[in-house]
């Protein structure tokens, strides 16, 4: 794999930090600034669930995710909270952690989102609230051309997670190939931008190395959501 300098080295870079899932939408967004060169990366920032130890929504262990990190040679910064958390609990604490990185001249954060305008809005207005700008690189582009250029240009990854009200189990824990987009369904998103599914990253261009993990089992949470355990 081809490795990507995130030694920028010159003060001209303007300094930005990561919203980072694990997957496939935060990762090609990262790739993105990265190949621009206009960057500093400062970090990565991840949500945490406490009770789990695992990466929010997506369900993949922390140890998993710290490799991760290691593997883009990056730094992480994981933001912890509680499995009920109440919307204001979780406003709070993520403009607390948006907060340090503003105090050491950070001035934008990276979202890997495509579509779904009122997540796009609240993210900015949480981040205004810290005199931080959002970045949102992969905006409204074609969710089949993105999928296809994230395979193309050698990014590996795993569904840890689909919605079982719109695609079975027997997708969970599969490859994000172009296999896996020929067998979705009439009407799934390329991206799962609608929730359809979730990935983990293991390879890709500007990864050092290769994550190892092994499949375990397929857990079913809140009757709706099914998890492909990844061990590392």
């Amino acid at each position: 794999m081809v490795i990507l300098d995130r030694h920028y080295g010159d003060d001209m870079k303007e300094k930005i930090i990561v919203s980072w899932s694990g997957g496939k939408d935060s990762a090609y967004a990262l790739y993105e600034l990265q190949r621009s060169k206009k960057y500093e990366v400062n970090a990565l920032l991840t949500m945490i669930t406490k009770e789990y130890d695992r990466i929010s929504i997506h369900g993949v262990r922390r140890s998993l995710l710290d490799q991760q990190a290691d593997a883009l040679g990056l730094p992480i910064v994981k933001v912890l909270m509680n499995k009920d958390v109440s919307n204001e609990e979780y406003e709070n604490n993520l403009i607390n952690s948006l907060r340090k990185f503003a105090d050491k001249n950070v001035t934008a954060i990276v979202f890997g989102d495509i579509a779904l305008p009122d997540v796009r809005n609240f993210r900015e207005q949480l981040a205004a609230k810290v005199g931080l700008k959002a970045i949102f690189p992969l905006w409204e582009k074609d969710t089949k051309k993105l999928a296809e250029a994230f395979i193309n240009c050698g990014f590996k990854a795993v569904i840890t997670m689909v919605n079982s009200r719109v695609l079975g189990k027997d997708y969970a824990g599969r490859e994000y190939n172009k296999e896996f987009l020929k067998t979705l369904p009439n009407g799934i998103d390329a991206c799962g931008e609608n929730g359809e599914f979730h990935t983990f990253v293991y390879d890709g261009p500007n990864f050092r190395k290769e994550i190892s993990f092994t499949k375990g089992e397929i857990i079913l949470r809140d009757n709706r959501f099914l998890y492909c355990d990844l061990l590392p």
